[in-house]
């Protein structure tokens, strides 16, 4: 079988054909066209979102009301979410800030530890050198007690005492001082009515303090006051 026979097309069934002519200059005029298109065409015809880089109603639209960001804030503030959030970030740098204090301290204490490190061990090689020239200092106290001290001699030793001075060192013990143990060694006491109490009345050998530092003791005879009779009729404490 054969299928139904088509019946002639009606007239208004033919496709359209549109020829448009998009050439710019008039063949009979030769002028300028216009853009073809009447001004205003395509706006009329356009949506709402037309013209805008984002679609009508979606989020990368400026709002029109200003404080619509402000408010977007305050509503996502007091989201409990958020506020725990921010609470735990307040309470992570409250401890970063305690470890950058206690860091901190930490590193001031080591610095004046080291400088104290630092000081004692100058003080130390002081010492050692100095320990060694003592000798030397003796000599030149027994030779200008004799009178030896005289002219580049003495020259010398004044510029080798200057030296030592400098560094520190003061001598200890001299005629008249109080008697302190804690820096006189007594090699001999003596008694005299006119002193009130023990005093250094000789020095056989200086002693030397470096800083704070005791280098070496004096070696002196000391004198105190000579002690009082019993009254008559008294009877000493036995």
């Amino acid at each position: 079988m054969t299928g139904p026979a088509s019946g002639p097309r009606h007239p208004e069934e033919e496709p359209r054909v549109v020829i448009r002519d998009k050439r710019r200059i008039d063949p009979e005029s030769g002028t300028l066209r216009g853009s073809g298109a009447e001004p205003g065409a395509d706006q009329a015809h356009a949506g709402p979102g037309a013209g805008s880089p984002f679609p009508a109603g979606s989020p990368g639209q400026v709002p029109g009301d200003p404080n619509q960001a402000a408010q977007a804030l305050h509503a996502e503030l007091a989201d409990p979410v958020a506020a725990v959030e921010l609470e735990q970030a307040r309470q992570e740098a409250a401890e970063r800030t305690a470890d950058l204090q206690r860091v901190t301290a930490e590193y001031a204490n080591y610095r004046r530890r080291v400088d104290r490190d630092r000081e004692q061990v100058v003080t130390a090689a002081k010492g050692s050198v100095i320990a060694d020239l003592l000798p030397v200092l003796d000599d030149l106290d027994r030779a200008a007690a004799h009178g030896d001290l005289t002219g580049s001699f003495k020259a010398v030793a004044d510029k080798l005492q200057g030296v030592l001075s400098k560094l520190g060192l003061e001598p200890v013990g001299a005629q008249g001082d109080v008697f302190d143990p804690a820096q006189h060694e007594a090699v001999q006491f003596e008694t005299s009515a006119e002193v009130t109490e023990p005093t250094v009345s000789a020095v056989f050998r200086h002693g030397y303090r470096l800083g704070d530092r005791l280098v070496r003791p004096a070696v002196v005879v000391v004198t105190g006051p000579e002690h009082e009779s019993p009254a008559a009729g008294e009877t000493p404490a036995g």
